[in-house]
């Protein structure tokens, strides 16, 4: 079953034209800051957008931290489709991670990069938070990270999805987003106890 589900998909793949995704324009300096050569007017566009949203999360975020979030998040996206060689579309190089030929670019690949990314920014006005879509569903669980002000409720962030768009950053609140979102909460399992004979 799962074999011929691969070769409809990698079928289907080839007729619709699958290409690679690079940005020529990106890199991250001797500061580990990423920086853009050149934006396109619409990658302009998202970041200014992106600013505004995430300062209208509280009175109390950081101007200067919603500026760098927004920027690290459309430039570090692309870093990352150049870090992955991304291939388009997201499910054909899903295809590609799933069968070892890219070493990673699954979404929780993409969620798990930015999150370490922001990590070392030591945000203080921003939580980041893990989001997950379908848990447990093979075909459809989706992850992304999700920033809301600090100590604000999930439901009240926003959603950064690289993956959807193949290194376009995507964003949305979390309620005005296509997915159904929740925080994933992570288990703990206790240790296994020895048994003694």
């Amino acid at each position: 079953m799962l074999l011929r589900l691969s070769l409809i998909l990698i079928t289907a793949m080839s007729l619709t034209g699958c290409g690679t995704v690079h940005f020529d324009n990106v890199s991250v300096n001797a500061a580990g800051k990423p920086v853009a050569t050149k934006l396109s007017a619409k990658q302009k566009d998202s970041i200014s957008k992106l600013a505004v949203a995430l300062k209208g999360l509280s009175p109390d975020i950081s101007p200067q931290e919603a500026t760098i979030l927004a920027y690290d998040s459309v430039v570090y996206s692309m870093i990352l489709a150049n870090k992955y060689k991304l291939s388009y579309p997201p499910l054909w190089h899903n295809v590609l991670v799933n069968s070892k030929k890219r070493p990673r670019g699954l979404c929780y690949h993409w969620q798990r990069d930015l999150m370490t990314h922001f990590r070392k920014k030591k945000l203080k006005t921003f939580d980041l938070k893990e989001g997950v879509a379908y848990e447990k569903e093979y075909w459809r669980e989706h992850n992304t990270l999700v920033v809301t002000a600090k100590g604000a409720n999930f439901d009240k962030g926003i959603v950064l999805d690289p993956w959807r768009h193949s290194g376009t950053l995507a964003w949305a609140k979390v309620k005005q987003d296509k997915y159904p979102w929740k925080l994933r909460v992570w288990k703990k399992t206790a240790p296994k106890k020895k048994i003694s004979k």
